[in-house]
């Protein structure tokens, strides 16, 4: 009965264990398999080597993805870390009606991408939002029509995606901030040191670890972007807001093409990892160490 007790938690767990293993696991390395076959509207299993991934890099429409992807990323983290970063400083200086801000700030975090692109969609849409209410009240010389310009559409991507987790990243430094050590802070000040040069010189450095987490956080959630593009720009006009979860559904469902879809999904994956294992590999020799 002793044996069989020990043994419970694993039974238990075993079949959440063979589902993960098989449909998360199992399917990334059929996609990988895929990704080297001639494969289009069905799956072929003939492999076929590398050629969709010379034909992918090859393609104009992938390398618009990516410069799409490294404009979306850079802006979409630099500008949450510094908003984030700048309304827990605020809020924790103890202002009133804290609460209620701090909730107005993180709601936003609790919507779908897919709400959230439909209405920055209206809002930033020149025949129904800003532009049209900015007419309305006689400031007709107002223009805000970024959403129908090529060059200029990914940065309202930008814009939905900082409005949307910025109060996720603002609730990781505010916390980050409240576990610093009163005493080291009341010693600073005895010294005269002022509150500017204690946040850059003692308070900031110490967030290192929520600086990361944010940055690994917000990295995975750009590269994904999948729902927030698709809602807002549809990934136009053209393909010029095209990211690589975009192109990756439209060569799959539009185009018939599955062995370029898993390819160019297979190389997010790769960048998904890039990105995440080298954290996860210094968190684990900083335990060991």
């Amino acid at each position: 009965m002793d044996r069989l007790s020990r043994h419970i938690p694993k039974i238990v767990i075993a079949p959440s264990f063979a589902a993960i293993l098989l449909f998360v696991y199992g399917f990334i390395a059929w996609t990988i398999y895929i990704s080297m076959t001639k494969s289009r509207m069905l799956p072929r299993y003939d492999f076929y080597g590398m050629l969709q991934y010379e034909k992918l890099f090859s393609s104009p429409r992938w390398y618009v993805a990516l410069e799409n992807l490294a404009i979306y990323t850079v802006l979409f983290v630099a500008i949450c870390i510094i908003l984030g970063l700048f309304l827990a400083i605020l809020l924790d200086q103890k202002i009133r009606a804290e609460g209620f801000i701090r909730t107005a700030i993180l709601y936003p975090m609790a919507l779908s991408f897919i709400v959230t692109g439909t209405a920055w969609k209206w809002m930033l849409n020149p025949g129904l939002g800003l532009e049209k209410v900015m007419h309305d009240w006689g400031w007709s010389s107002f223009a805000f029509d970024w959403l129908v310009k090529p060059d200029m559409a990914i940065y309202t991507i930008v814009i939905a995606g900082v409005w949307q987790a910025s109060g996720f990243v603002m609730a990781l430094f505010l916390a980050g901030l409240r576990s610093v050590n009163p005493e080291i802070i009341k010693a600073a000040m005895v010294d005269g040191i002022p509150g500017f040069r204690i946040y850059t010189g003692i308070i900031i450095p110490s967030l290192r670890p929520v600086f990361i987490s944010a940055i690994i956080v917000l990295s995975h959630l750009a590269i994904k972007s999948f729902d927030l593009v698709i809602a807002l720009t549809a990934g136009g006009p053209g393909y010029a807001t095209d990211m690589p979860a975009t192109f990756m559904y439209a060569m799959a469902f539009n185009r018939g093409q599955l062995g370029q879809a898993a390819a160019s999904a297979t190389v997010m994956l790769a960048t998904v990892c890039a990105v995440i294992v080298p954290y996860l590999y210094s968190e684990l020799r900083a335990r060991h160490d």
